[in-house]
């Protein structure tokens, strides 16, 4: 190899290779399935020489790497999940508690890391498994669960399952978090009062949680929960409402211990020791600096990192802080280029599975569009600078946040100049000034904790009138994968120097992510969108103009809420931005228990439910800004939208009360073909209707009554309906069985396809001149750790 051709070697660890690296783990979590064992060993191996090997395509063997690391990572995480031969059976396991235990109104949630199995469940030895212990049936006081303390170790008896949930547009993926967090298995206690606690609380986490009540008593101002989450990480005192008013405000990113303070105390520490040794120079002649100040960096975020009981933000900063010690202590010049490739090949060694986590993209992102427009020299003022930064981490970021969350904050920037500096500079030191004070001296932390929560007191008031303004959270619809590329390098263009033309062109590069066509049905089409809410329903009707929601799934007291997790992602990421018609089925909580969460996100035009049932649909109205028109559904009502026609079967008018029997049945007809939704009806009503309206049942799509439950579908109402498509909300392995085996039979035998939520996720169906068209979550975008497939 000539001199020349030396020069063109990709670099080892440098920017080249941590892309390199990147894109190997993006394209295996990206597929569909992994590929077999033995070929992913073969790739890395090859993949590993071809990145030590001096040649003009060591880039090829990173990627190979990469690609197999992760591949690797991936499948043996979900290697290690429950067996389908141990699930939902009692198992006897003892471990130890993990992390901070979330007590809720019915249950307590706690990570449990198994130490010993008895029989069977010797197997499941070493892993993480995430438990629920809920209150026994019609208690009104919460039991021993509350007595739960990180660090103890127990013995219990638990009913486990593989990781399992929902599938739905703009949702949270809870199959992706556990495979990102190692959870083998979830799973409830059985027989809760027969716990036995083995040893006291111990270690890291046991004292964040003494120091949290600490917080707790000495703060009796409501923000406690804000310095606990700021000082210790401690975030399960914020409320939904909370949430809320920081995802509005754009302010997510700095509660809890984040990525950014664990930086910000690493750098007060830094700047500290570099300080002493300004004013003890002889003690640079045996560590200089530089390199002192380095390892005050790593040692600061390291403690920092143990107060958040390692989160995965927290260990990547601390790695990015040890890669740039690493640099100073060799005393080389070191470009921010280098520093960040270097540190991002670390993270993805360390751990492969982190470009699942948003976090990571917004971490590195950010720092990468910093690096890349600001000066590397200080000669810009302090606040010029600060500015500065915080126009291109908005501009940068934006089509990072949009694609993550689809959401943004337009009061985004304008929280952040506030919050960053006071929060950063007052608070988080305050807060953290208490416990340091804390541990060391019992009540002396209570003065400083107290000033941080005054502090705070100051700003929030602002942030809360901020999240209730028109300008706060704006919801996006979910765009095509390839729109964010095109966003990135609008704002590539955008954040070019002065000078360079065509600056406002740049702006088009953002519509297709920040417009997407939202493929709404032309005049005389239907669009029938069947949400996954578990055991439950909830279908999005749509024509060209117009939006209605049929029921709304199930809701807890203090636990799942599908309006809240499912419904409504679902409907952002939709495009939906109103509700004409809000239509509850009955009462039952699986139908309408999501519909206070739906009414304070969506305004509504009109709200029915059978009569004599709509009490909880008056109690869900006051919640509304604007109180929709209240009407019973009744049998012979019907309207048009868009020149698609709708109407009520059922109840007949002075029709009594008889819960699912009542159940308002809605048909929906087109030029192209019709749609029957029927709620839980049984076959009592089924026979009735197929008497009175014969010619009306029939329905090319029908939704399955009461979820395919065995006293529904009666053989004379399938005939009736020669459905093509039966489509059937239930959750997996539900406790009642739906669909019974025998219901689902009767309906293939009829010619329909039957298409169940527990397989398919979110069900989209569309009527129109070219036919009926289906597409199904979970089979239009597969993932590798999708359950279902699995």
């Amino acid at each position: 190899m000539t001199h020349g051709d030396a020069d063109r070697v990709p670099s080892l660890l440098g920017p080249g290779a941590a892309i390199a690296l990147l894109a190997g783990s993006g394209a295996c979590l990206s597929l569909p399935a992994l590929p077999p064992h033995f070929l992913l060993w073969g790739l890395g191996i090859t993949g590993v020489c071809g990145w030590l090997w001096r040649w003009r395509g060591r880039w090829l063997g990173v990627l190979l790497s990469g690609f197999a690391w992760a591949g690797l990572q991936a499948g043996g995480s979900l290697a290690l999940r429950v067996p389908p031969e141990l699930e939902r059976r009692p198992l006897t396991l003892t471990g130890a508690i993990a992390e901070l235990p979330q007590h809720e109104a019915r249950r307590t949630r706690f990570l449990f890391v198994v130490e010993e199995g008895e029989g069977a469940a010797a197997e499941l030895r070493g892993r993480r498994i995430m438990l629920s212990w809920h209150d026994d049936y019609g208690a009104r006081q919460p039991g021993a669960r509350l007595k739960l303390r990180a660090g103890e170790r127990w013995r219990f008896q638990a009913k486990l399952r593989a990781p399992r949930g929902l599938r739905n547009p703009g949702g949270f993926d809870s199959e992706k978090h556990a495979l990102l967090q190692r959870f083998s298995a979830t799973g409830s206690l059985h027989h809760p009062e027969q716990a036995h606690l083995l040893s006291p609380a111990t270690g890291v986490d046991a004292w964040r949680e003494v120091m949290s009540a600490r917080i707790g008593h000495a703060v009796a101002s409501p923000s406690s929960r804000f310095v606990r989450a700021l000082a210790l990480g401690d975030t399960r005192g914020l409320t939904q409402d909370d949430w809320y008013i920081l995802r509005a405000v754009g302010l997510t990113h700095l509660i809890a211990i984040s990525g950014f303070h664990v930086g910000m105390v690493a750098s007060v520490f830094a700047v500290l020791v570099g300080g002493v040794w300004r004013l003890f120079p002889g003690w640079a002649r045996r560590l200089p600096r530089p390199q002192a100040m380095g390892l005050a960096a790593v040692l600061a975020a390291l403690g920092y990192a143990v107060l958040a009981g390692f989160a995965l933000p927290t260990v990547r900063t601390v790695l990015m802080m040890a890669v740039w010690a690493v640099a100073r202590l060799g005393r080389r010049p070191a470009r921010v280029a280098d520093t960040l490739a270097l540190a991002l090949i670390v993270v993805l060694l360390f751990d492969p599975l982190s470009p699942l986590a948003a976090g990571f993209w917004l971490s590195f992102g950010g720092v990468a569009w910093l690096a890349w427009c600001l000066p590397a020299t200080g000669t810009q003022h302090w606040l010029r600078g600060f500015l500065s930064a915080q126009a291109v981490a908005t501009v940068g970021l934006l089509p990072l946040t949009v694609v993550l969350f689809d959401q943004a904050s337009l009061a985004g920037p304008l929280a952040n100049l506030v919050a960053i500096p006071w929060w950063s500079l007052v608070v988080v030191p305050l807060s953290l000034l208490g416990t340091a004070a804390e541990a060391l001296v019992p009540g002396a932390g209570t003065w400083p904790w107290r000033w941080a929560a005054a502090c705070f007191d100051l700003s929030w008031p602002g942030f809360r009138w901020l999240a209730d303004g028109r300008f706060s959270l704006w919801w996006l619809p979910e765009a095509a994968p390839w729109a964010v590329g095109f966003a990135l390098l609008g704002a590539f263009w955008l954040l070019l120097p002065r000078g360079v033309p065509g600056k406002p062109l740049a702006a088009l590069l953002w519509l297709p992510l920040l417009w997407p066509d939202r493929d709404l049905p032309r005049k005389g089409e239907v669009e029938l969108a069947m949400i996954d809410v578990g055991q439950g329903l909830s279908v999005l009707v749509r024509t060209s103009r117009h939006a209605l929601l049929y029921d709304m799934g199930p809701a807890m007291r203090g636990g799942f809420d599908a309006g809240e997790r499912a419904v409504v992602p679902a409907l952002h990421a939709w495009g939906v931005p109103r509700l004409d018609r809000v239509v509850v089925s009955h009462d039952d909580n699986d139908h309408v228990g999501g519909l206070a969460s739906v009414l304070r996100a969506l305004p509504a035009g009109m709200a029915q439910a059978p009569a004599g049932q709509g009490a909880k649909v008056e109690a869900a109205l006051p919640a509304m800004p604007r109180r929709p028109e209240r009407r019973d559904c009744l049998a012979g009502e019907s309207w048009e939208w868009d020149g698609v026609r709708f109407r009520f079967l059922h109840p007949r008018p002075h029709f009594p009360n008889l819960g699912n029997e009542s159940s308002c049945v809605l048909r929906i007809e087109t030029d192209h073909g019709a749609a029957l939704l029927t709620g839980d009806i049984g076959e009592v009503i089924e026979r009735e209707l197929v008497r009175r309206f014969p010619a009306d049942l029939r329905a090319a799509v029908v939704f399955a009554p009461h979820h395919g439950s065995a006293g529904s579908s009666d053989p004379r109402f399938v005939a009736a309906t020669g459905a093509r498509l039966l489509l059937v909300s239930s959750g997996h392995r539900n406790r009642f069985g739906h669909p019974k085996p025998q219901v689902v039979a009767r309906w293939r035998a009829a010619g329909a396809e039957v298409v169940d939520t527990a397989d398919s996720g979110a069900v989209q169906v569309w009527l129109s001149p070219q036919g009926l068209a289906l597409r199904e979550r979970r089979h239009a975008r597969p993932r590798l750790w999708d359950a279902a497939r699995r």
